[in-house]
């Protein structure tokens, strides 16, 4: 089983090289928020006891995350793999994953982190907030959102690297050299 966790701030590219990654490699992708929707969309119990705490404007705790990520989990069936992206984004989370997958006799073989200067980040995220209309892509918001990240998600950089899964990809430059370095490091724990 070929276990990724792609890692990176907002404007990493981590969405970007996800789909390319799941193209070549054959793997499965769950975006945390994508399954969020899809499960409060469905209806299904998760996914109103999610909606409730998004209606209340309160983050989903780790727990329910789990649950809704284990049970997609167990809904692929003869899977390669799987690519877990905006997952996990703080320590507790990923200790869970680690033990979601161990119950499952796997584990992440690798955790790819799209560094990417800040200055960079600002302009991809300001650019695809005029293009798509987001409203969440504008300066402020988006000056918040790197304040967060740093905080909470950038020390999973040394959790992973204390587990032996740790990758740094250069997340900038031409696409396709970004994911040529992406394959080299995917490669090697195939």
């Amino acid at each position: 089983m070929l276990n990724i966790v792609i890692f990176g701030a907002p404007g990493s590219g981590k969405g970007t090289q996800s789909e390319k990654i799941v193209a070549k490699y054959g793997i499965n992708h769950i975006s945390t928020g994508d399954v969020l929707r899809a499960e409060i969309k469905g209806g299904t119990e998760l996914g109103k006891i999610a909606k409730g705490y998004i209606d209340q404007g309160q983050l989903i705790p780790d727990e329910l995350i789990i649950d809704i990520l284990a049970k997609t989990l167990d809904s692929f069936q003869e899977s390669k793999g799987v690519i877990f992206d905006g997952f996990p984004r703080t320590i507790p989370q990923a200790e869970a994953l680690k033990k979601v997958l161990a119950e499952r006799g796997q584990e992440v073989s690798i955790m790819l982190d799209l560094d990417v200067p800040e200055e960079e980040l600002m302009t991809r995220l300001i650019k695809r907030g005029q293009e798509s209309g987001r409203a969440d892509d504008n300066e402020e918001t988006i000056k918040k959102r790197l304040v967060v990240y740093h905080n909470q998600t950038a020390p999973l950089i040394d959790w992973y690297k204390q587990d032996g899964k740790y990758q740094h990809i250069k997340g900038f430059g031409l696409l396709e050299d970004i994911f040529a370095e992406i394959c080299e490091a995917v490669d090697k724990v195939k």
